[in-house]
C-alpha cells in the first residue's frame, strides 16, 4: 500500500504503507498533556525532530494547538506562529514527510506552502473551509473521529456502538472527501482513541481494529501515554511507556498502518521484533 503525491514544493512524495510506519509526535505548544511543553522553543524543536528521525520516524507530526481534555482554545494566530515557520525549518533541515496536526484552513494553506506532506484533523476536515481547502491542496488527509470537542469530549462519552457509530462517521467523512474531490487514495482513518470514549471505549476500538483496516483505507492509531493506558496500569504519563509501546504493538497487529508515538526508538524496536515474525515462513 503506497501513497504517492507532490507537495506544494513541487516534490514528488510517496508514503510507503507496506509496513507499518512510525509518526512522531512534535507538539509545539506550552501545555501538551505528555511533555509539559518541553519543546516549545525552535532549537530543541529541530533537536527532537532529529532524534526521532534517527531513531526510526518516517513522519513528523507537528502540532501547535493541544487537544488535551479541557485544553484552551488556540487563535488562528497563534497556530500559524507556532506551525509554520517550523514546518519551514524541519523542511530546510530534513529529508522526512511532515504532517501537520490543525483543523483550520489557514494553517493547512500555510503550512502546505511551507513544505507539509500531510494533513491530521482530529475534526475530520468538519471545520470551515477545511474540506475545500484539503481538496484544492491535494495533500494525504487523516480523518478523525472525535464526540464533542476537546473542551467537553470526555465529559459523559455515550455510544450505543462505538465500533458502529465511529465506522459510520468515518465513512460519511470519506463520502464528504470524495464528492469534495479529494482522491480515495489520499485518504487515511483515525478511530480517535481518548477522543470523547471511555476507557471501555478506547479498548473495544483497538481490540476491533481490523474492522476499519479492512475497508481499504489505511489506519493511523494513537494512543501514546493516554489515559487509556493511565487508567489499566494505574501509573502517570510518564511511567507509560511499557503500555504505550504494548499498545501500538497490540494496533499494528490489529491492522494499523500508521503509529503516532513519543517514544520513537522504543515503538521501533518492538516493531522490528514484529516485523522479523512476520517475515518467516
Amino acid at each position: 500500500m503506497q501513497i504517492a503525491y507532490k507537495n506544494l514544493l513541487g516534490s514528488d512524495r510517496l508514503l510507503d504503507l507496506s509496513t507499518p510506519q512510525i509518526m512522531g509526535i512534535l507538539n509545539f505548544t506550552p501545555d501538551s498533556f505528555s511533555d509539559s511543553g518541553r519543546f516549545f522553543s525552535r532549537d530543541k524543536a529541530l533537536r527532537q525532530v532529529e532524534k526521532m528521525l534517527q531513531e526510526g520516524a518516517t513522519i513528523i507530526d507537528i502540532g501547535g494547538e493541544s487537544t488535551r481534555p479541557n485544553a484552551p482554545v488556540v487563535t488562528l494566530e497563534q497556530e500559524l506562529d507556532r506551525v509554520v515557520p517550523l514546518v519551514e525549518a524541519v523542511r530546510q533541515r530534513f529529508d522526512c514527510l511532515i504532517s501537520v496536526d490543525s483543523s483550520k484552513a489557514d494553517v493547512f494553506r500555510q503550512s502546505a506552502k511551507a513544505g507539509a506532506d500531510l494533513l491530521n484533523d482530529v475534526r475530520a476536515l468538519t471545520e470551515p473551509l477545511a474540506l475545500e481547502t484539503a481538496a484544492e491542496l491535494g495533500l494525504p488527509v487523516c480523518l478523525m473521529h472525535m464526540q464533542g470537542s476537546p473542551q467537553t469530549m470526555q465529559q459523559r462519552p455515550d455510544y450505543d456502538d462505538v465500533v458502529e457509530e465511529v465506522a459510520d462517521f468515518l465513512n460519511q467523512r470519506i463520502f464528504a472527501c470524495l464528492n469534495a474531490g479529494v482522491p480515495q487514495s489520499h485518504l487515511i482513518l483515525d478511530v480517535g482513541l481518548g477522543f470523547g470514549k471511555t476507557v471501555e471505549h478506547n479498548f473495544q476500538l483497538l481490540k476491533n481494529l481490523h474492522h476499519f483496516a479492512q475497508s481499504g483505507y489505511p489506519v493511523l492509531v494513537g494512543l501514546s501515554r493516554k489515559s487509556m493506558i493511565g487508567a489499566v496500569l494505574d501509573k502517570p504519563v510518564e511511567q507509560r511507556l511499557i503500555g504505550s509501546v504494548t499498545g501500538a504493538l497490540l494496533a499494528v497487529q490489529n491492522g494499523a498502518k500508521i503509529v503516532r508515538v513519543h517514544d520513537v526508538g522504543e515503538t521501533a524496536d518492538a516493531l522490528k521484533i514484529w516485523q522479523a515474525m512476520q517475515n518467516c515462513e
